[in-house]
């Protein structure tokens, strides 16, 4: 079979199975198994693929298909121009999240002997892209699973900022040694918890732990607002990523905790309300 014409069946069967992005997701399989650029594929998709590779391609279009996501099987996710491995143990970043770091990397460039906080760091995107492009930046990462630590300082490594980062396996605050930091920044888990099994077959295969924000999606926020100000150096910043649905929440948390004097909330590229931040 053809590389176009693999690629072309797979789309169909994707198609069918109601997955968005099919063309897409059958071209990024392809560039997977066979280790090519997209123009190699465009330019070579004539070129007979072996019966392994064939076998090997629609092997994975099977588990696309069951919903597990693409960047599963390929272990890849580029964010903020970045390349970053993932699997089962992480969130798998998302574009609005770089909403979140673009606002950070605004704030952070106008401080000296940047200290950033980054909770539930995950696959490390935020701590990471931020010691990337905030280059004198000194970073402590957090998470309460020990996976998604060995997988953020992989990514570290991978993208060469290993040495600005302190990763650290906690409960949020917990675990953390006593000291001040220029900015706290989080994409917590912040689903409904009884929304969490109608979302779509591709996010229920990714980590509940960090999609669950409790009963009404709050709690991550809760937590953070409380104590994140014992934190804080003098007029920091925290920066939030949340919910479409969640500004006037989120924003009533921190008004009752009467610490921030200012609060402002910005969109994502689909005009949707994705960071909040507060000093």
């Amino acid at each position: 079979m053809q590389i176009r014409e693999a690629i072309e069946k797979g789309t169909i069967e994707l198609k069918v199975a109601n997955l968005d992005t099919p063309k897409l997701k059958a071209r990024l399989l392809m560039q997977f198994l066979l280790n090519k650029s997209r123009q190699y594929i465009i330019v070579n998709d004539t070129k007979l693929l072996t019966k392994v590779q064939e076998q090997k391609y629609f092997e994975s279009i099977k588990k696309l298909k069951t919903g597990i996501p693409l960047e599963h099987i390929t272990h890849q996710k580029e964010f903020m121009k970045l390349n970053f491995f993932v699997d089962n143990n992480v969130l798998i970043p998302r574009q609005e999240t770089e909403n979140v770091v673009e606002e950070a990397i605004k704030i952070g460039k106008q401080i000296k002997n940047l200290q950033i906080l980054d909770l539930c760091t995950g696959s490390g995107a935020i701590a990471v892209s931020l010691a990337k492009y905030l280059k004198e930046s000194k970073i402590t990462a957090i998470d309460i699973s020990h996976k998604a630590i060995q997988i953020a300082k992989k990514n570290a490594i991978i993208n060469k900022v290993e040495n600005q980062i302190t990763f650290l396996e906690s409960n949020l605050f917990e675990n953390l040694p006593e000291q001040k930091y220029d900015i706290i920044i989080s994409n917590p888990p912040y689903i409904k918890r009884k929304v969490i099994n109608t979302l779509e077959k591709q996010v229920q295969k990714e980590p509940i732990i960090a999609l669950d924000g409790g009963y009404d999606g709050l709690d991550f926020y809760r937590k953070i607002i409380k104590n994140a100000y014992n934190y804080l150096k003098f007029q920091g910043y925290i920066i939030l990523e949340i919910g479409y649905d969640q500004k006037e929440d989120v924003i009533d948390l921190i008004k009752k905790e009467e610490k921030y004097s200012k609060i402002y909330c910005k969109k994502d590229l689909y005009g949707k309300d994705r960071v909040i931040v507060t000093y």
